[in-house]
C-alpha cells in the first residue's frame, strides 16, 4: 500500500506510545488521610458559600469517623450544589467510595467520606434536628 504524500502511517507500537502519553495521571496514588480529607471538604464547602460551618472532633466519642462537619445552604438547590461539589472534589482526590444520602429532596444531605462525615442542611431542618448539640458536648467543636 502506497502512502499519500505528506502523510505517514502509524504502526501499532507508535499508536500505543502516543496513547500512553495522553493518558491522564491520577491526582493521588494513595487515599488522603483524615486531615487532608477534612481540609478538602472545608475548602469545597467554603467555595460554595455555605453558612454556619461547624467542625466537630469525634475522637473518643464515636468509632464511626474522626470528625463531623455540619453546614447549611440557604435553599434546597444550594444544599444539593454544596453536596455535589464536595463529592466531586473527594472523587478527584482519590476517594471513590463516598456514600451520599438525601440528594433527592436536598433538605438534609449526608456525605460519608469514611474518616469525615458531612451534614449539609437547609437552616430550618438544621434547627429542627440540632445534631451539633448532640455531638458537640465540650470544647472540641469549632466553627470553621
Amino acid at each position: 500500500m502506497k502512502e499519500a504524500k505528506g502523510k505517514r502511517s502509524l504502526s501499532t507500537p507508535a499508536l500505543s506510545r502516543a496513547g500512553a502519553r495522553r493518558a491522564p495521571e491520577r491526582a493521588s496514588k494513595v487515599r488522603p488521610d483524615a486531615e487532608e480529607t477534612l481540609r478538602l471538604i472545608l475548602a469545597s464547602i467554603d467555595s460554595m458559600k455555605a453558612e454556619d460551618t461547624l467542625t466537630i472532633d469525634l475522637a473518643g466519642k464515636s468509632s464511626i469517623a474522626d470528625c463531623m462537619v455540619v453546614t447549611s445552604g440557604r435553599s434546597n438547590r444550594q444544599v444539593g450544589a454544596i453536596a455535589d461539589c464536595v463529592v466531586r472534589d473527594l472523587n478527584k482526590a482519590g476517594l471513590k467510595r463516598v456514600r451520599v444520602e438525601g440528594m433527592p429532596h436536598c433538605d438534609w444531605v449526608l456525605i460519608d467520606a469514611g474518616d469525615v462525615i458531612v451534614h449539609v442542611f437547609r437552616p430550618e431542618v438544621r434547627e429542627f434536628y440540632q445534631i451539633e448539640k448532640m455531638w458537640a458536648q465540650g470544647p472540641k467543636a469549632r466553627a470553621s
